[in-house]
């Protein structure tokens, strides 16, 4: 597979694709990807290109050189798969498009990562996670939900949520070669990604009436932290004011008068004084030593609770040392940096992060001449004229790069 693409929404497809056992080429520009100028670095390597990048095989050319996009048709005619993340029309620009690889190899998985689509008045935008979200509606909502005040999710949803649906689709593709024997392209809008995946669309674009008695589309907006005596927080999953819920919730606090109070009669009175209800629960929850007590209650009257953790706390946690949830690591200097495990496991197949990070560029040799045949004499020439780049690490004992 070539792994044309750049940051996250690629990668983090490619990096999938790569832990299932793909062999993925991640093919780099002189500059390099974006994420390897983030912090901490260690060894001239960033924790978030290590994330997304260990295990695939690296080269370095310079596409915007004839003799770099030939080296990229001939690598194409050998390979399964090419994924990229440029707005629509670079590729074509740059002698790439689909039209000519599938030139070079009809059976080629073609995919296609792009904000708003190839076609449309929003086609050429810049598209970043953060401006897709704002655009689809998933930032204003998030935002609503906690009393309006409007900020940017330190998550990048819109790229990960379409590495998703990316990696889904590429192995639909490669499916359907199984099949028929045809490759062809895959197109995956973020914009539409967004939509997708967003649970509450449905309620958004609901005209007709709905009952003051039911929850819109559960509002898990409202679902309640609590916190015990010893500063411990935990997390209900589930609506005060939803029928099944509240009955529960003041049968575990203690509260069974509650049922006759006018205030919490109804869904409609309990959305109404949802403050009073909620302040009810926090106050119990301040009762308790610890968040095991709240959710020891909490779970015998059917509840599911969740510790408010940091991620450095879940990824010290005896479950994530039992399920293999966080794997160290190379980090080529004699260490390793933590990143997290691919989350299935198969019955029959090993999958999971394997490998280790690559600079840029460190396989350009072995790459072209294992897939191409080229002699070290041909990438030394494409190496002088600039085709063909690459960077190791001034010290390999720096801490610091």
């Amino acid at each position: 597979m070539l792994d044309l693409t750049r940051v996250l929404s690629g990668p983090h497809a490619t990096r999938m694709l790569c832990d299932m056992g793909a062999d993925v080429i991640k093919v780099e520009p002189p500059l390099g990807d974006l994420t390897r100028f983030a912090g901490p670095r260690v060894n001239g390597l960033a924790g978030y290109f290590i994330q997304q990048n260990t295990g695939k095989r690296n080269i370095s050319i310079d596409m915007s050189k004839p003799a770099g996009v030939g080296l990229l048709l001939e690598l194409v005619g050998v390979c399964d798969v090419i994924i990229e993340n440029f707005r629509p029309g670079v590729m074509d620009r740059m002698g790439l498009g689909y039209e000519t690889v599938a030139a070079h190899n009809p059976q080629i998985i073609y995919a296609s990562i792009n904000g708003y689509g190839s076609t449309g008045p929003w086609r050429d935008r810049r598209a970043y996670a953060s401006v897709v979200g704002a655009e689809t509606g998933f930032t204003k909502f998030q935002c609503d939900a906690h009393h309006g005040e409007y900020v940017n999710d330190p998550h990048s949803h819109g790229d990960l949520y379409t590495s998703l649906e990316t990696a889904s689709a590429i192995l639909a593709a490669l499916y359907h070669r199984e099949r028929t024997g045809r490759g062809q392209q895959v197109e995956i809008s973020m914009a539409q990604t967004m939509l997708y995946i967003n649970e509450h669309v449905h309620d958004h674009l609901w005209d007709g009436e709905v009952s003051p008695d039911w929850i819109r589309s559960f509002r898990t907006g409202d679902y309640p932290v609590l916190t015990a005596a010893n500063g411990e927080m935990v997390m209900i999953s589930g609506h005060p004011a939803e029928r099944g819920t509240f009955v529960r919730l003041i049968a575990a606090v203690g509260r069974p008068d509650l049922a006759d109070d006018p205030r919490f009669g109804r869904v409609r009175d309990r959305l109404a004084h949802l403050g009073d209800l909620v302040d009810t629960i926090r106050e119990w929850a301040l009762e308790q030593p610890d968040g095991a007590a709240i959710e020891a209650e909490l779970d015998r009257h059917e509840l599911a609770v969740g510790a408010l953790r940091s991620v450095r706390e879940v990824a010290d946690s005896d479950w994530a040392a039992e399920r293999n949830a966080v794997v160290s690591v190379s980090d080529r200097s004699g260490g390793s940096v933590r990143i997290p495990n691919s989350p299935w496991t198969f019955s029959d197949g090993a999958t999971g992060v394997c490998g280790e990070p690559k600079y840029r560029g460190e396989d350009n040799a072995s790459v072209l001449s294992e897939l191409l045949g080229l002699d070290q004499s041909m990438i030394h020439t494409l190496v002088v004229d600039g085709v063909l780049s690459s960077r190791m690490p001034t010290s390999q004992t720096q801490s610091q790069s």
